[in-house]
Formats: C-alpha cells, structure tokens, sequence
C-alpha cells in the first residue's frame, strides 16, 4: 500500500464494504477490526488492511495505536444497527439504542475512538432509524460529542440508489470535519426514480446488474424459497409481496390481512427496478428473492451490494450473506469518500 496515501482506522468493519470504497478512491485502511472472525478472515484474504485485530472494540488500546500509525486522518465504522433497526419495535421486552445489551456500547465506543485518534474526518453509518423520534437521546449524544471533540457535522439519510446503487437501501451517513476545515457538503445525487424525475439519470436496475444470473439450475428447482408459501410465492408478480393476496388489492380469495406481515413477505425482486434493501439474515420466507421463484445468489446479493466480483468471501453461504447483507454498497461508500479526498485531501 502507498504510505503517502491518507491513512484509515476502521471500526465494525464487517466484510469491508466502506473500506473497499474508500480504497478505490485512494485512502490506506491501517487498522481494521471486527468481532467476527469469519469478518475479519475475509478481510485478511483479501489484504484490505495492513493490520487486522479480531475482538471486541473495547479492548483495542487506542493509545498504543496512534503511536503506532502516527496521525490518522480518517476514522470510518458503522456500529452494529440492530439496536436501530425498525423491526426492534416488533421485539417485545427487547431493549434498543444504547440498553440494547449485545450492541449498545458500539456507538459510545466509536466516540471513545474519535477522542483518542483526534482524525481530520470521520464517517458514521448507521441505519435510518437512528435518527428516529425513538432514538433522540442516542442522536443528541453523537451531535454533542461530536461538538464537544472539536467537530462540526453534515449529516443525511441516503437512499443508496440516488447515487447509482441498484439498491433502495436507506441508511443515515454522518460526516465529522475539525472546526477549523470547510464543513463537508455531499455529493449532488446522479440518479432518480424514472417514474418521479426525468432529469437525472434512470435508476439501475436489478436487470442490468444480475441479468447475466437469469436461470435456474436444476439444484435450485428442488428448493422452495416462501417454506410452506412456496406456491403463493410462484403466483405473486415480479416486484410484489404478500400484500398481492389481500382485500384491499382486490384478491378475489384473500389469503393475508393488510399489512399482517413483514413487508419483505414473500417479497420478489422485479428486473424493471433496483433491489430492496438486502438484509443481514438469509431466511426461507422474507425475501427479496429472485423473479424466478429461487433464492439469491451470492453472487447476486455481491452485485446488488456493489461488492466487485473478485472480491472472496470466507465461511459457509448463510455467513457469506449475512456480510454482504450487514456491508455498506461499496460504490456509495466510493461516493463519499471521493468527496471527502478531493475536499480535504487534494494532491495525497
């Protein structure tokens, strides 16, 4: 890796999907970290760090870190989501935010971070629901640290697909500037609904990405994507879900009240659009699944993820899913971090 490039810490780092991004756009990952070790062992095979420390993010002594690598630049991570997610609200005596008790330490813990390493730049992702009316007390503390640690803050919910990602997946960005540099602006999105704006290029499409995929192999004729509801799935048009055997949608025989269900019940991809947003967990019955009435590829989810092809996944198909499901679409993060180079690294 060029040592003259502007140096990184990653934090959550999953399979890598904002480090492959920020790569591409010419920063250096120096330090990269998980808890999952089928993660980082995907990190590793494919050199996406010089460094790469698998444990929990509490241990990592962030003193001897800076005297190792000297002034960083960029801090980047996206705490574990789930304290976040909408479908928390579903979980009965499930506590979230920061009570959640497998993950609500993460996003004090990246702040514990920002103080020790004092970056020019930092980048928090997180999903949507982060700035939720539910989460205001978890979204005032990164506002208030953030001021409190010598930053001023840009921040926006991003639909991935507005900037070329064949994906309509949402997700909060937060980009942290030192108060003495320009406040960061984000890129203008290039890409639109077709149906809403006529201005801006197209959406692209799940055609375009994984039309090459368009087959059954004879192995996945004998599996049944939708369980028990694999014949309802078969019946439901490309680009719907459940909500296509009910009342309301003038089913002649309703099979599911309104919105009874998860929305992604039985939800089929349509090659006329992008994907709906990709989830962490493979299961048998919320989907998106292909049109064809068969479960995604991995191949596919990486497409959809903008996770380049040559790019090596470790562990069995469900943990290979559950990285590109937990990842950030790798070209969004090139989006952001090409902005972040050219504002406050031009000529690195």
């Amino acid at each position: 890796m060029d040592i003259n490039k502007p140096k990184i810490i990653s934090l959550f780092s999953g399979a890598g999907g904002l480090d492959i991004g920020f790569e591409k756009a010419g920063f250096r990952t120096v330090y990269a970290t998980d808890v999952w070790q089928t993660a980082c062992d995907t990190l590793q095979k494919n050199n996406m760090a010089d460094e790469v420390f698998c444990g929990d993010v509490r241990d990592i002594d962030l003193k001897s870190l800076k005297e190792k690598y000297g002034d960083i630049d960029c801090l980047i991570g996206g705490p574990p989501c789930p304290p976040y997610s909408q479908t928390r609200h579903y979980l009965i005596g499930k506590a979230d935010g920061f009570d959640d008790e497998h993950a609500g330490f993460a996003v004090p813990e990246y702040f514990r971070a920002l103080e020790s390493l004092s970056p020019k730049i930092f980048f928090f992702e997180n999903v949507d629901g982060f700035t939720f009316k539910t989460h205001q007390y978890e979204f005032d503390f990164l506002k208030k640290k953030a001021d409190e640690l010598g930053y001023n803050i840009t921040f926006k919910v991003v639909n991935c697909a507005n900037y070329g990602v064949p994906q309509t997946r949402k997700r909060f960005f937060c980009i942290g500037v030192k108060k003495e540099l320009p406040e960061f602006v984000f890129p203008e999105e290039t890409h639109a609904d077709p149906d809403k704006n006529s201005e801006k290029k197209p959406w692209i499409t799940c055609g375009e990405v994984i039309g090459d995929f368009d087959f059954i192999t004879d192995e996945e004729k004998e599996q049944r994507p939708g369980a028990k509801d694999y014949d309802l799935l078969c019946e439901i048009p490309a680009g719907d879900n459940y909500l296509y055997f009910t009342e309301k949608r003038g089913y002649p025989n309703p099979k599911f009240k309104w919105k009874s269900r998860y929305w992604t019940f039985l939800l089929k991809l349509t090659p006329d659009r992008p994907s709906w947003t990709i989830q962490a967990s493979f299961s048998t019955n919320q989907g998106p699944f292909h049109w064809r009435n068969r479960f995604l590829r991995i191949e596919e989810l990486k497409r959809i993820q903008t996770i380049p092809d040559e790019y090596e996944l470790c562990g069995d198909f469900k943990e290979q899913w559950r990285q590109v499901g937990n990842a950030v679409p790798s070209d969004m993060a090139y989006v952001i971090a090409s902005a972040i180079k050219e504002a406050y690294f031009n000529g690195r």
